[in-house]
């Protein structure tokens, strides 16, 4: 409240309260994760940082920014 948040939460049952999250994972699933497989849990580790800060957040556009990618729709909006 002391920084003007407002609590994103509506009722039980909700299908549309973690979609955006929900679409996250199954993308990452399906374009890098189920891709290969991984020796260790910091190779995958390594892996999902790259391809979130190398690829999914400056270069992967998103239907729901308005085709943009999250880092051009931040410096857009910021």
């Amino acid at each position: 409240r002391q920084h003007g948040f407002k609590v994103s939460m509506s009722g039980k049952g909700n299908c549309y309260d973690n979609a955006a999250v929900e679409t996250f994972f199954k993308t990452i699933k399906a374009e890098l994760i189920w891709r290969r497989s991984w020796p260790t849990r910091r190779d995958a580790e390594m892996a999902i940082f790259q391809y979130i800060n190398g690829f999914y957040n400056p270069r992967r556009r998103h239907s729901a920014l308005d085709w943009k990618s999250p880092v051009a729709f931040e410096r857009k909006v910021a």
